[in-house]
């Protein structure tokens, strides 16, 4: 794109904002008195939006860099204008994003000024292949393989308040059977300083033990306040079907956690009360709780290992009772071209400590050993594959696990 039809876009954009009195003096020696372009680029150089080269000339016939664009781009936005101008100017601040967030520009104070309403998303392919020991001499095979469309829309109420959404349908590839575009959560968050405060129907995740729990939704408040020191509280509804095949559990839970960027510790408790423990294997006779304590830590070795370790009881329950997690990790994928990763994790889960875990590989009531590799081929791209491979709590029979996926966000 030729510079002389970029500053022209940028010169109506400004001059809503600018000044009418142009500077007297000439900034260029390329853009004479008479040039067309010359009352527009002496007031943009008065306005400080264009600088030219040390020569003092302009060279408005070259083609510019999308930096240097950006760089235009800021300087604009730095004089805040309003109306038709602010609109065609966030447009430029969408298209530069990138450049933007290097020079410095947060595309986050950007957003306010733009469209109420940010749309992301992801399509995600994953395949399972599952090796169980029934006999000495006979494993049980299931091969899972299924499409995974996700919509996540954004939308700001005011400076504190914004609506989270998410949409999802799956399709099963072997059967070719497709499931309804649902809502899979939808809240409302608030957030004040150091004071975060969610209502609806959002995610539940153990932080403190790092998914060693549960990894699912449930519908209710979340509390959270703090920075390094954070204190956690959250309480209301869940169900999933895996545990909990009736009535949803009353559901409330508290964490408290310290991070540093170098070290990460923390504590939670969870309490659930449904009827359907009361039938669950490995459960006290009559009992309808389940009281969940965990532990986590982890520890940065330099800027690229990360050494972890998670512990979790369920203390009414008879067996199945603790789960335990350690082991480390390598770098890891971040949707940057070439960016990769790789973890060897050992895992024990038992089920009733570990209701829903965040683990693609390891089965409820397993030990072993669970290693996987990450890799973004492209940007926002992400391949993974994971290998488990254990035994069962209740037999100590042979468990084979491998693991694939690749998505695609946008």
């Amino acid at each position: 794109m030729k510079k002389k039809l970029l500053m022209g876009l940028t010169t109506a954009i400004v001059m809503g904002a600018a000044s009418t009195t142009f500077a007297a003096a000439n900034p260029f020696s390329d853009v004479p008195a008479g040039h067309w372009a010359y009352d527009a680029v002496t007031q943009l150089a008065a306005d400080g939006v264009i600088e030219g080269y040390g020569d003092g000339t302009f060279l408005g016939n070259r083609n510019i860099t999308r930096y240097e664009m950006a760089q235009m781009v800021a300087k604009a936005l730095a004089r805040n204008p309003q109306g038709t101008d602010r609109a065609a100017l966030d447009r430029l601040a969408a298209e530069f994003a990138d450049e933007l967030n290097n020079l410095g520009v947060r595309v986050a104070e950007l957003e306010k000024y733009a469209d109420k309403v940010q749309w992301h998303g992801e399509l995600r392919y994953r395949y399972w292949s599952r090796r169980v020991e029934t006999s000495r001499d006979h494993k049980h095979k299931a091969n899972t393989d299924n499409f995974q469309f996700r919509l996540l829309p954004t939308a700001e109420v005011n400076d504190h308040w914004k609506l989270k959404a998410r949409l999802q349908a799956s399709n099963n590839m072997k059967t070719n059977e497709s499931g309804d575009f649902a809502m899979k959560f939808g809240y409302a968050e608030g957030t004040y300083d150091k004071f975060k405060v969610n209502v609806g129907k959002m995610p539940i995740y153990s932080n403190t033990d790092d998914g060693l729990v549960i990894d699912d939704f449930f519908s209710g408040a979340q509390l959270e306040f703090g920075s390094k020191v954070k204190v956690l509280l959250e309480g209301g509804r869940w169900k999933d079907d895996g545990v909990i095949n009736d009535d949803p559990a009353s559901y409330w839970g508290g964490e408290l956690s310290y991070d540093n960027d170098k070290l990460y510790i923390g504590g939670s408790y969870k309490h659930f009360n449904s009827d359907d423990f009361r039938t669950r294997a490995g459960y006290k006779s009559n009992e309808d709780d389940a009281n969940i304590w965990s532990a986590g830590m982890t520890y940065k070795l330099g800027s690229s290992v990360k050494v972890a370790y998670s512990y979790a009881q369920n203390t009414k329950a008879d067996d199945y009772k603790n789960s335990w997690n350690a082991g480390l990790s390598y770098k890891g994928a971040d949707r940057s071209k070439g960016s990769w990763g790789a973890s060897a994790y050992y895992r024990r889960l038992g089920y009733n400590a570990s209701l829903v875990p965040t683990y693609d590989t390891a089965m409820d009531n397993t030990k072993g050993f669970d290693i996987g590799l990450s890799w973004s081929p492209l940007k926002n791209t992400l391949t993974m594959i994971n290998y488990f491979r254990g035994e069962t709590l209740e037999t100590d029979r042979d468990v084979d696990v491998l693991f694939g996926r690749v998505s695609f966000f946008f």
